[in-house]
């Protein structure tokens, strides 16, 4: 659909691939074609989960540094927005995520990592937040996305050191959920995703919410809007067919209605 970034549907499976050679350096084009990709996928009806996928070699090396490097406050003050909408626009996608990491995951590769749900890394992966070697702090959700994920500690370890972390220990603090062999990683995410096909997509998005936005809020605040998405779902034909497949000791043939 794009010049750096492609949308493949395949059995109720989209997969976002990222191709700027030569390591998916996230250009403004870049940005704005993840943006559009999101919610190509978000809206669409027969999708029921996402892959987000830099190829063989590696996820992403992060934002383009080239771009970047003569840009003034201003300049940055405008398009820091853009950087932050883009992935935004991933985390929001309201069905299962799963990104695919391969090589490199690193600074904005990183911060789009922690856009999907879940992660798959491969066993040579690396992941990161190097942005503090630039004299710079990440910009593109990480120093929130992260410590939310990982703990604070752990969080500012990563961004006060900028270093590089390794498959095994992203999996040992949480920051990956699985690690397999490199060659692997694209299938191993496949099948994860292949999981929620035939799901009750309704419910699926409003636990997705539900999470997502209860953790941004108080304890009551969020109670309440697990309260409301549950009673929401009584209206849905999948909450119906559910119940009474349960009751038929039967397994539910969902519509995503």
């Amino acid at each position: 659909m794009g010049e750096f970034v492609s949308v493949e549907v395949a059995d109720q499976i989209a997969t976002i691939r990222l191709d700027r050679p030569k390591m998916n350096a996230l250009s403004g084009q870049a940005q704005r074609e993840i943006e559009e990709a999101a919610g190509l996928v978000d809206a669409d009806p027969l999708v029921q989960a996402v892959i987000l996928y830099g190829g063989e070699r590696v996820f992403a090396a992060g934002v383009d540094i080239k771009e970047m490097a003569d840009m003034s406050y201003a300049d940055m003050s405008a398009h820091s927005a853009t950087l932050q909408g883009c992935f935004t626009a991933v985390a929001r996608i309201g069905k299962p995520v799963i990104a695919a990491v391969t090589g490199y995951a690193l600074g904005g590769g990183c911060e789009l990592a922690l856009c999907a749900d879940f992660r798959v890394a491969g066993e040579s992966a690396k992941l990161g937040q190097p942005e503090i070697l630039l004299g710079l702090i990440p910009g593109a959700g990480g120093s929130q996305r992260l410590p939310r994920l990982i703990g604070p500690a752990r969080a500012k370890d990563l961004i006060f050191t900028g270093r590089h972390v390794p498959a095994a220990e992203a999996l040992a603090m949480g920051l990956v959920d699985r690690v397999v062999p490199d060659e692997q990683v694209y299938t191993a995410a496949l099948e994860w995703a292949a999981t929620f096909v035939g799901g009750p997509s309704v419910a699926l998005r409003a636990a997705k919410q539900a999470v997502d936005q209860g953790l941004e809020t108080d304890l009551d605040t969020g109670l309440e809007i697990e309260r409301l998405q549950f009673s929401g779902l009584f209206a849905t034909e999948d909450a119906k067919l559910g119940m009474r497949a349960f009751m038929d000791k039967s397994k539910a043939k969902f519509t995503g209605r």
